[in-house]
């Protein structure tokens, strides 16, 4: 009985979150019909976010608050090393890119798989898109700097 509940329970939550990011996806995709694959920036991503400042330290108040909101809307399917759960593990995110293409990526993702060739090979690996957790840029920027602390910045 405890396995048929458990069955259930991931099922309803794999619908729910591919249900969402389909429909997404197709606004997306029509708002995205003119752009030609050879103007998908790979250091940048595709999105509104074009430079970034960080800054030269961490912002810890504002790590502390992108952990929170992290732990609710990302920690179902990332870990916070470099483990694989639904997605990959978040270790090293912040060496392996630029902050506009992390901040792209969590905020528009959809457009982003459909056009960046590492992120349709992880998809590949991990079958199933990243939703689109409809971020405000401020909650964006928040998890970015948390992912930045995460990975070791002081």
């Amino acid at each position: 009985m405890k396995q048929l509940v458990i069955i259930l329970a991931l099922g309803i939550f794999v619908y729910a979150c591919s249900s969402g990011s389909k429909q997404d996806s197709e606004s997306d995709s029509a708002n995205n019909e003119t752009q030609q694959p050879s103007d998908y920036d790979p250091n940048r991503g595709l999105g509104k976010f074009e430079n970034v400042d960080l800054g030269d330290k961490l912002d810890v108040q504002m790590a502390n608050d992108g952990k929170v909101i992290a732990d609710v809307k990302c920690a179902s399917c990332h870990k916070y090393t470099d483990q694989r759960l639904v997605g990959p593990g978040w270790s090293g995110v912040t060496e392996r890119h630029r902050p506009e293409w992390i901040m792209n990526f969590i905020t528009n993702p959809d457009p982003m798989i459909d056009k960046d060739p590492k992120l349709l090979a992880q998809l590949e690996i991990c079958l199933v898109r990243m939703p689109n957790q409809n971020l405000s840029d401020d909650d964006a920027r928040k998890i970015l700097e948390f992912m930045r602390q995460n990975d070791g910045v002081k």
